[in-house]
């Protein structure tokens, strides 16, 4: 299981990479792992504004439909359009071309309620929930 020691987590399992005033946000090896082939991606409006928690994606594999919730909240800047039509980076490349938004973020302050690697690693030790 990859866990990038450099990025924050959420209890959803996103992942966070903080570059400044933005976050680029993409699902973990854990959650690709668990969706199996991913077969589709709905990808949010660019330009839209999301709160914490707020759903702003859906990932759609031969095993789920799952949302993708936001980590932090801000302004969509950014969307993965190569997603459209290679929907299955997210499993070949969960981390690198694999990634679905950057939000400019409002609160940055958000980003301490996320998880480290360590804290994620142990969160899925515990069965992911």
């Amino acid at each position: 299981m990859n866990i990038p020691k450099e990025l924050k987590y959420s209890k959803d399992h996103e992942w966070v990479k903080v570059e400044g005033k933005v976050a680029i946000i993409g699902v973990t090896d854990f959650a690709q792992s668990q969706l199996g082939d991913v077969v589709f991606v709905e990808l949010p409006d660019e330009s839209g504004t999301v709160k914490v928690g707020d759903g702003f994606s859906v990932i759609e594999s031969v095993k789920a439909v799952s949302d993708i919730y936001a980590p932090v909240s801000g302004k969509i800047v950014k969307v993965n359009q190569a997603l459209t039509d290679t929907p299955d980076l997210i499993n070949q490349e969960p981390y690198g071309e694999g990634w679905i938004v950057v939000i400019e973020m409002s609160d940055s302050s958000e980003l301490d309620d996320l998880l480290d690697s360590d804290a994620y690693a142990q969160l899925v030790a515990e069965g992911g929930h």
